[in-house]
């Protein structure tokens, strides 16, 4: 258990110190007053009354901070505890100011209340060992911050659970989590008229040690390069070859494939997403936004991880793409490099789309995160647009690349200096063909 604070324990709800005087097995704590139960507290597990360092018990935001002054204690037998726990249950529930503040009054049977929303714990989950030899759940899920500041710790798809974890927002600030964090942790379950479980306690991010995580830099705060390493295509498709000669695409790239309606842009994307899935080391995840049932149906051999149908609002539409992206920055941050496929950004709002594709880098000396999206037009500060043209799809002439609407910025990096010599001469022949 981590070292205990006093100034934290003070500003917890006296319902969360309860709960960590359960796990210490400290017997009669629910007739203890608060300040003689964080003294107990400290007591049993082993902290300096005034040490600094940082506990991780649940914590409720507007739980009042400011320290009561301790008067003299005795301390009570064995007996008098006891004897205090067994009359609990016909303890009178408190009123007033308690509830005011946040703290959740006690009802009958020690059961408490709390102003803040939690979750059902999963089925299924697994158990850690607690003080006393009694069993915690621990759950894991990906961590989805809500405007307020708190958070819900979401169950993987296809888990059968009653509901999702709730998470302080003072965890979220401590642990710094972000939307797409996939934490784990043991939980607790509902206490009188709460509704949901809640999280105790953040032991993993992405799979680390909650300790270890916290500190490291921010994704969006890491250095990003040019991308500098080319995805090979190694496609016979007439496009697939022309863009990757004409319009090279990178680790890190941000892409957009654009053209009018029936150009073939959602083919196009597919296909590249085909002909890149072969490549080692090249995680990819397909978000369909706005799709048709048909092409949903379509792309299921790339297993969309996120799907919001035409009948989705762009309201709808824009979570499913800002979950995704976050997930794939998290992966992209511990030096994974993944390729995210969105389909389309069309029917979100401009700043949902911009946000997708900023998150598109070749991080210095780490991982990258490769976004390629299809778009009625570009959105700015692509490093790479494909435009394919709408009469040339139609009227089947292949490849359907508008090449000088296309290009890639900073090409020499992927392709070399004679490479990238060779596409500036067919961009002027192209422009030629045109007078």
């Amino acid at each position: 258990m981590a070292v205990l604070d006093r100034s934290d324990l003070e500003a917890s709800p006296l319902a969360d110190l309860h709960a960590i005087a359960g796990q210490l097995g400290l017997d009669g704590y629910r007739r203890l007053r608060k300040a003689e139960l964080i003294d107990r507290i400290l007591q049993r597990g082993g902290a300096e009354p005034e040490s600094a360092a940082e506990a991780q018990p649940e914590e409720v935001e507007g739980a009042p901070s400011t320290r009561r002054r301790r008067s003299s204690r005795r301390r009570r037998t064995a007996a008098e505890e006891e004897q205090e726990t067994e009359t609990e249950a016909a303890a009178p529930a408190p009123r007033g100011r308690a509830a005011e503040e946040g703290e959740q009054p006690r009802r009958r049977g020690g059961r408490s209340r709390r102003k803040a929303e939690v979750e059902a714990a999963p089925e299924g989950e697994q158990e850690a060992p607690k003080p006393g030899g009694e069993q915690e759940r621990v759950v894991e899920g990906v961590v989805e911050v809500l405007a307020n500041g708190s958070a819900f710790l979401r169950p993987e798809a296809g888990l059968e659970v009653e509901g999702d974890i709730y998470i302080s927002a003072a965890q979220v600030r401590r642990c710094e989590l972000d939307s797409g964090d996939r934490v784990s942790g043991p939980v607790r379950d509902p206490r009188g008229s709460e509704r949901h479980a809640s999280l105790v306690r953040v032991e993993s991010i992405n799979g680390e040690p909650a300790d270890a995580v916290v500190g490291k830099p921010k994704f969006d705060a890491l250095p990003a390069a040019f991308p500098s390493e080319r995805l090979a295509l190694d496609s016979e498709d007439p496009t697939l070859k022309a863009i990757e000669w004409l319009t090279p695409i990178g680790r890190g790239s941000r892409v957009v494939i654009t053209g009018a309606a029936r150009a073939g842009k959602t083919e196009t994307l597919r296909a590249l997403v085909g002909a890149v899935g072969a490549q080692d080391g090249l995680q990819i995840n397909v978000v369909l936004a706005g799709a048709r049932p048909e092409e949903i149906a379509d792309w299921q051999a790339q297993e969309p991880v996120a799907v919001a149908s035409l009948a989705a609002s762009p309201d709808a539409q824009g979570q499913a793409i800002e979950r995704a992206v976050e997930s794939a920055k998290r992966l992209a941050g511990r030096g994974e490099h993944v390729l995210l496929a969105i389909d389309s950004l069309d029917g979100v709002a401009p700043h949902v789309a911009r946000r997708a594709l900023s998150a598109a880098r070749n991080i210095v000396d780490g991982g990258s995160l490769t976004v390629i999206a299809t778009a009625g037009k570009p959105f700015g500060g692509e490093t790479t647009v494909i435009a394919l043209d709408v009469l040339r799809t139609s009227t089947g002439r292949i490849p359907a690349l508008d090449l000088l609407a296309s290009g890639t910025i900073r090409a020499e990096l992927l392709v070399g200096e004679d490479s990238a010599a060779e596409i500036v001469k067919e961009r002027a022949k192209a422009a030629q063909a045109l007078r």
